[in-house]
């Protein structure tokens, strides 16, 4: 596993290149009538997700060929990828699967990639990927199971523990598992953490069950930014020594978390985004009555109109 030196290091290498995204402290009545929660609004990130943090990271710890970066994604680290390609001025080549979304594909289009849309999943995309970059030599960056991308991604929690000390939980969306891979080896149990998952794409909950890393079948409106199809192996192994509890919320909370975001605090989070703080709209996870809550709101590219007209 990666260690907090490895963080450490990651954003003093990264924080000339990112945000540092802003917190919002919500008391009981903001958002919640009965709860407060503080929230890190990491949808305030370039490309509008956490991805760049590991994105960058990984470029600038490794030697990039000329033939550049190459990544698959369900679109948030594809756009980062090229994002930070683009600042680093280096070429990239992203694949996406079928169900990225508009807002993500549009995304990656402006920052002026090389695109190829492959498979109707993630590990489709990944394949076609590695095909690619068996071909160019690129460096490919895996969008959630490598030293450097965990490292980077980590360093929003560092972060977030500079910003306030007031929290004893924090609720975290998981994808492929760097995201939580990289908080978990950061907080290393200081904190409780709690991993949120959809019920359509449960990798790190049905590995938990199973003891070992097992596939899952990926569906549901979270899947193109958690819709991966196996947790990655270092994400699995920092969640089984430091994360406290595994909950799965449904697609209906998940849009009910998006709408009360929208309708209370004007943010604006794609599904994956508000996927932690779903956690507490449906009851997947109860806070105790004196329990300070964090929530980190990890992804913002979806379209407004169809949270602002719901």
């Amino acid at each position: 596993m990666i260690d907090q030196a490895d963080i450490s290091r990651a954003y003093d290498r990264i924080r000339g290149h990112v945000r540092r995204t802003p917190i919002l402290h919500a008391p009981k009545g903001d958002l919640f009538d009965d709860l407060a929660v503080t929230l890190k609004l990491e949808q305030l990130q370039h490309a509008s997700s956490f991805k760049p943090r590991g994105a960058f990271n990984a470029l600038l710890s490794q030697t990039v060929p000329e033939s550049g970066a190459i990544a698959a994604s369900g679109g948030n680290h594809g756009a980062a990828v090229a994002y930070a390609a683009r600042k680093l001025g280096h070429r990239a080549e992203i694949f996406v699967p079928e169900i990225v979304s508009p807002a993500k594909k549009r995304l990656l289009q402006d920052f002026g990639t090389t695109l190829h849309v492959v498979g109707k999943e993630f590990a489709e995309a990944l394949e076609a990927c590695r095909r690619r970059q068996e071909e160019t030599g690129a460096l490919l960056l895996h969008a959630y199971d490598q030293p450097e991308i965990l490292a980077g991604q980590g360093t929003v929690a560092l972060e977030f523990e500079e910003q306030t000390d007031e929290i004893d939980t924090l609720l975290i969306a998981v994808g492929g598992g760097g995201l939580i891979g990289g908080v978990a080896s950061w907080l290393r149990g200081r904190r409780k953490l709690v991993a949120v998952e959809t019920v359509g794409t449960p990798c790190l909950n049905a590995a938990r069950e199973a003891g070992s890393p097992v596939d899952v079948a990926v569906s549901g409106p979270a899947a193109d930014s958690l819709g991966a199809r196996r947790i990655g192996d270092l994400g699995f192994s920092a969640a089984q020594a430091f994360v406290a509890d595994s909950v799965l919320v449904t697609d209906d909370v998940v849009l009910a978390a998006q709408k009360l975001l929208w309708d209370r605090l004007r943010l604006i989070a794609e599904p994956g985004g508000a996927t932690a703080l779903a956690a507490l709209v449906g009851g997947a996870y109860v806070p105790r009555p004196d329990e300070r809550v964090g929530v980190l709101v990890c992804g913002g590219n979806t379209d407004p109109a169809k949270i602002v007209a719901a």
